[in-house]
This record gives structure tokens, sequence and C-alpha cells, in this order.
């Protein structure tokens, strides 16, 4: 469904005012626009439960997401930290459509307000967005797609001083230091052309991952990594 410049103007705005209208850490509930979009989201969730394929419910998500792009943006900029439920779902299922930046957007907000996620969830907002975006990642990194290893940094340096499960930490940053290992390294090849110094953050990510999970999957990886930098004259494998 497409909408005019105009009518997402004039809904953009009513979700700021909607979101400017409530105090931090209130529910935005009672708000006549954000109402609206709990039917709409309500609505959108009936539909999803109705289809058992997974990726046709990505499918859907990637239809229906735009349509909530004008909510989204006022809520963003109007928001004092009232919870809203409807924000924090959808940042989710731009992580399911694989809209890693539209997710960040939210993400940053919703850390920084301590905004919580819906109780379907049962995880805290910053284990759940680590988790999110850590899984795409090492599930991209699989298939040999691209992975913007900046947004895993950011999302690590948002949540380093909340707490989360251990386990979920580790993935964070095994999918660091895979986005930013060299492939070629990883694949067993030879260190050919390696850059030594995004080699060593690689390797730091891997070895945290392994701290924090001994069974992170890592160990192959932090040794190949370490012979690559050996090979390479960079640091020796025991390095810390």
């Amino acid at each position: 469904m497409t909408t005019s410049p105009a009518k997402r103007h004039i809904e953009r705005v009513r979700a700021a005012k909607a979101a400017a209208s409530v105090a931090p850490g209130q529910s935005l509930r009672g708000a006549s626009h954000y109402e609206l979009m709990l039917v709409k989201l309500d609505t959108d969730k009936r539909r999803l439960k109705s289809i058992q394929s997974v990726a046709r419910k990505i499918e859907v998500k990637r239809e229906v997401l735009p349509e909530y792009d004008a909510y989204v943006k006022g809520a963003l900029e109007g928001g004092r930290g009232g919870q809203d439920d409807v924000l924090m779902t959808l940042m989710i299922w731009r992580v399911d459509a694989g809209d890693y930046a539209g997710a960040l957007d939210i993400a940053r907000y919703a850390l920084h307000h301590r905004l919580t996620l819906p109780d379907q969830y049962e995880r805290s907002t910053a284990a759940a967005i680590a988790e999110e975006f850590a899984d795409a990642a090492l599930s991209a990194v699989k298939t040999g797609a691209p992975v913007d290893g900046a947004q895993l940094v950011e999302i690590e340096q948002l949540t380093a001083s909340t707490d989360m499960h251990d386990q979920i930490r580790a993935k964070l940053h095994k999918a660091i230091g895979l986005a930013y290992a060299p492939a070629d390294v990883l694949a067993g090849g030879p260190a050919i052309g390696i850059d030594r110094g995004w080699t060593e953050f690689a390797l730091k990510n891997l070895r945290l991952a392994l701290q924090y999970d001994a069974a992170a999957g890592v160990k192959t990886n932090i040794a190949r990594l370490e012979k690559a930098l050996s090979d390479a004259g960079g640091p020796k494998a025991d390095r810390k």
C-alpha cells in the first residue's frame, strides 16, 4: 500500500505529537494515533500468525514495514522515552526483514530511553538487540552474504554495560570477529595481503567470544587467524 507524501507527513506529525505527549517510562496507551497503530499492528500480527512458512513471514514483514515508516520517524523525532510497543515490535521485524540500519535507528532510541520489549519476546531489550543482530550476521556469514561489521560494533558498544547471558554476548563477539576476519584465511587459505589491524581486531573478538562461551565454536577460526598473523609477521599466537 502506497501513501502520498502529504499523508506520510501528517502521519509523521501525529506520531511525533503522540510520542511527545508521554513522559519517560510511561505507556503511550491512550494516545489516539498510537492506539490506531496498535490496531494496525494487531491486524498484521494475525496475518503473520496464519502463515506457517518462515520465508513467507519475512516476505510479509518486508511488505508491511514501509507502511509504518512515517510512524517510526515521528516517534523517534518526538519521543521522550514513553513505552512504545509498536516501535519495539517494528525494531525486531526490521531485523527479520533485513533492514538492519532501520532496526538500529530504533535500537539507539530504545536503549537510550530504556524501553522494554512486549512480553512475548521474553528478553531484555539489550539482549534481544544483541542476539537478533548477531544471529542475522552469523547466518549471513554462512551463506557468504555481506555483513556490516560497523553496525555490530555499535551494537556491542550500546549494550556493553547491560546485563545479558554470556552466550548472547559470545555470539555478538563471534559475529564481529567473523565480520572483520579475512574470509580466505577463515577458509584455510594463505595469509596473503591481510590487513593486520583488522585481523587483530577480529582475533580479539573471537577470543572474547571463547571467554564468554567455551562452546562458541571459534577455536578453529582463532587458530587460523593466529597462524595468519604469525606468517605475516604480525603478533605472536600467544598475544593477549
